[in-house]
């Protein structure tokens, strides 16, 4: 076992912005649940722990990578967490190319147009993987889902839902055939709705909604009403709810 040096603490530290994580082609992962639902996926390059947890999980951490012990205080130095983890793992970044139409057929698949909040889009990954999606287009302008708040908030789902970067447009020209739904405030009431088992669903970004190039594109829109009708409300739903709601009446049986 080997001690961590300053340099590696450095190097874990750096990964909480996007810019070093690109250039080092290496993401972080914090926290023992987290750590131990991604290990079996993604590629290790390194592994920090305290020695209590080394010696408690050393049977689940696979021969590639390097495990260095570390203190309590070195692993709050390099923590994105207001309370230092037991364990942060040092992943490659793989790579997630766009999925063609023939790989999503069958299934619902969700489009991201902007979504701006690290945690909105870790939850909506959460939200996918509970209700068996297993692909998300992002926008190019959608936040990076290896932000270290988006990767806790995803709770580990991201081992199961693959998430990849596309212009929306360019996407879309490739899968013409499977329908593009919305949630628009002039769409029609969702619990009403006949919902298909193969679909593309998109949501909005967090201030604006969806962009008028996309929703122009929307075969059809889906309202999620208020209760009870013309009751004042707050103006809307956040996306990660309103993605949660979506889904979660997509798979009703009817």
């Amino acid at each position: 076992m080997i001690d961590i040096s300053k340099a590696k603490i450095k190097l874990i530290a750096s990964l909480r912005e996007r810019k070093h994580r690109r250039e080092l082609g290496l993401f972080a992962v914090e926290g023992t649940k987290s750590v131990l639902d991604t290990l079996p996926y993604f590629r290790l390059h390194m592994l920090t722990a305290t020695t209590a947890w080394i010696d408690t999980h050393d049977a689940s951490v696979p021969a590639t990578g390097t495990t260095y012990r570390a203190t309590a205080a070195q692993l709050s130095q390099m923590s994105t967490l207001s309370t230092a983890p037991d364990v942060i793992a040092v992943y490659e970044l793989p790579h997630m190319p766009v999925p063609s139409a023939p790989e999503l057929r069958g299934n619902v698949t969700l489009l991201l147009d902007d979504i701006q909040d690290p945690g909105n889009l870790g939850t909506i990954v959460r939200c996918a993987d509970w209700f068996g999606v297993r692909n998300i287009v992002a926008s190019p302008h959608t936040v990076d889902i290896f932000n270290p708040k988006a990767i806790q908030s995803s709770m580990g789902a991201l081992s199961r839902v693959k998430v990849s970067y596309s212009p929306l447009e360019d996407f879309l020209d490739n899968c013409p055939d499977i329908p593009l739904y919305g949630t628009l405030l002039s769409g029609s009431n969702i619990y009403e709705a006949s919902l298909p088992g193969e679909a593309l669903i998109v949501m909005g970004n967090e201030g604006r909604g969806i962009s008028e190039e996309i929703r122009r594109r929307i075969d059809i829109g889906l309202l999620i009403p208020s209760w009870p009708p013309g009751a004042p409300v707050v103006d809307s739903l956040n996306v990660a709810m309103a993605t949660a709601i979506v889904l979660g009446e997509w798979r009703r049986p009817r």
